[in-house]
C-alpha cells in the first residue's frame, strides 16, 4: 500500500502506463480477499522497480533549508576559542556548494554589529540564488578583538608602514591566522558541511586588514584558493619594493583570480586607493596574468561596512560566475 501511495504522489510527473494502476486497485487492496488480487500481486515486482526509480529521480530535488550555524574552534597562541559563523543557503540534499572564507565574521550577519550595519551577506546570497540559481556557503571568522590588525597583517612581506593606524600592541602575525584558517577552519568546514573542495569553488575575502590577509592567503595557497576578494585592502602597509619582491617569489602558472575594490571618500580610503592602484599596476609587472584580476573603484564610498555591503553582491556574483 505504501508503494502505491508513493506512486500516486509522483505519478503526475511520470509517464507511467495506466494499466499498472487500474482504478480497482485501491478497493481490491482494501476490501477484496487476497486470492482475488493474484494478477496484482504478480505485478508487484514492476511496482517496486517503478518506486525505486521514482526515489532515484526525485531524491536530488529534496531541499535542505538555509541555516546559520555558530561554533568555536581553538585559535593558536593561547588566545582561546574563536567563534565561527557558517551560513548554508537552501540546496538540494546531495548538492555541494562553493564556499567563501571571510575575515571579520562578527560584522557579516548582525545589523547591530557596527554603526554602519553589517555586510548583510545572507541577503546577498539569497538574491543571487533567486536571480541566477547560484549560491555559496559563507564562513565568517571572528576578528572582533584588540588583536585584529595583528592577526590580519603578515610579517613576511616587509617592513610595516603607516604604524599610526595601529594600536600600541600591534605586532604583525598574519601567518598565525593563516595557520588557523588552513589547518583548523577549512578542514573542519570541509568535514562537516556540504562544500566543494576544488580550488575553483573556494574563495577567501575580507576588507581593510582583512582584505590584505585575504590577498596573502591567495598568494600563499594558490593551490587551495581559486578566487580572492580584497576589498579596501591595506596594501599600503608595505612598500612597493617589498611587494614586488614578495610577489616575484609567489607568482606561478596557477594563481587565483583577484577581485580588488576600493573607495576614496575619506582619508584612509584615499591612502588605500593609491596602494590598490599600485597593486593593479604591479601585478602584470611580476607576471600575473592580465585576465586573472580586476579592479573596481567607487570614489564616493568610504571605509566602512556600508560600502562593503554594497560591493559584496558584485564580488559574490563574479566569484560564482567563475566557480565550477
Amino acid at each position: 500500500r505504501l508503494l502505491f501511495v508513493i506512486s500516486l504522489v509522483f505519478s503526475p510527473s511520470l509517464m507511467v502506463n495506466s494499466e499498472l494502476f487500474p482504478p480497482v486497485i485501491v478497493p481490491a487492496l482494501v476490501k477484496v480477499p487476497l486470492e482475488v488480487n493474484l494478477p496484482l500481486l504478480l505485478k508487484l515486482p514492476e511496482i517496486l522497480i517503478i518506486s525505486c526509480v521514482i526515489s532515484l529521480v526525485f531524491s536530488p530535488f529534496l531541499m535542505v533549508n538555509s541555516e546559520l550555524k555558530t561554533f568555536t574552534l581553538p585559535f593558536p597562541n593561547e588566545r582561546g576559542e574563536r567563534k565561527i559563523w557558517v551560513y548554508i543557503p537552501s540546496h538540494s540534499e546531495d548538492e555541494k556548494l562553493p564556499v567563501i572564507y571571510m575575515t571579520d565574521g562578527q560584522n557579516l550577519f548582525d545589523e547591530e554589529s557596527t554603526e554602519y550595519g553589517s555586510w548583510n551577506v545572507i541577503s546577498a546570497v539569497e538574491n543571487e540564488q533567486n536571480n541566477t540559481g547560484l549560491s555559496a556557503v559563507i564562513v565568517g571568522i571572528d576578528n572582533g578583538n584588540i588583536y585584529r590588525d595583528s592577526e590580519l597583517t603578515p610579517k613576511c612581506i616587509g617592513e610595516i608602514q603607516h604604524r599610526e593606524y595601529f594600536n600600541d600592541i600591534f605586532t604583525p602575525e598574519g601567518e598565525v591566522f593563516d595557520s588557523f584558517l588552513i589547518d583548523t577552519v577549512i578542514p573542519y568546514v570541509e568535514n562537516n558541511f556540504s562544500v566543494k573542495k576544488n580550488k575553483e569553488s573556494v574563495s577567501v575575502c575580507g576588507s581593510s586588514s582583512g582584505g590584505l590577509q585575504a590577498f596573502f592567503e591567495g598568494m600563499e595557497h594558490s593551490d587551495k584558493f581559486g578566487f580572492v576578494g580584497a576589498l579596501s585592502p591595506a596594501f599600503a602597509v608595505y612598500t612597493e619594493d617589498d611587494w614586488r619582491a614578495y610577489l616575484l617569489s609567489k607568482v606561478n602558472g596557477d594563481m587565483p583570480y583577484i577581485y580588488m575594490y576600493c573607495g576614496n571618500a575619506d582619508p584612509l580610503e584615499e591612502i588605500l586607493m593609491q596602494s590598490t592602484e599600485m597593486m593593479y599596476d604591479l601585478l602584470p609587472e611580476v607576471g600575473y596574468p592580465y585576465d586573472m584580476f580586476n579592479e573596481v573603484l567607487l570614489f564616493e564610498n568610504a571605509h566602512n561596512e556600508k560600502a562593503w555591503r554594497e560591493i559584496f553582491p558584485d564580488f559574490l556574483h563574479t566569484f560564482l560566475d567563475k566557480a565550477r
